[in-house]
């Protein structure tokens, strides 16, 4: 059988110690940690980005547990004002009130182009009614 390579050494290492510093990595596989780093990187680089799914609301809510979900959703507060006070103050009727609030959640709630085409679907409605 053939022995590993140094890379595959290292590779080895990080697996089974995934917490081990690059010093202690280097130190294990007696080599240096400037190689140590480059292949960490080829690892990270190879690894699969997490799947998310697209139901689940954006890191805000993640960073505040006790965040409203009813009353005060944190994807209607970005930028300082939430949307259904944008759309009262603004007099808007139903279908631009919805305009207003897909495009406003589209980067926050989860699935970006669903929101982008409820919004068109209503601005096409209220172009359509006049």
């Amino acid at each position: 059988m053939k022995k590993p390579n140094l890379t595959q050494r290292i590779r080895n290492y990080i697996k089974s110690h995934p917490e081990a510093s690059p010093k202690e990595i280097a130190t294990e596989t007696k080599t240096n940690r400037k190689l140590v780093y480059v292949v960490r990187h080829g690892l990270k680089k190879a690894a699969p980005a997490p799947v998310i799914p697209s139901n689940t609301l954006t890191i805000s809510v993640a960073k505040n547990p006790q965040a409203d979900l009813v009353n005060h959703p944190p994807h209607y507060k970005v930028g300082g004002i939430e949307t259904i006070d944008f759309i009262e103050a603004k007099k808007l009727n139903y279908n631009l009130g919805n305009v207003v609030k897909y495009i406003t959640r589209a980067d926050h709630k989860g699935n970006r182009k669903e929101d982008l085409e409820k919004a068109m679907w209503y601005l096409k409605r209220e172009i359509n009614a006049l």
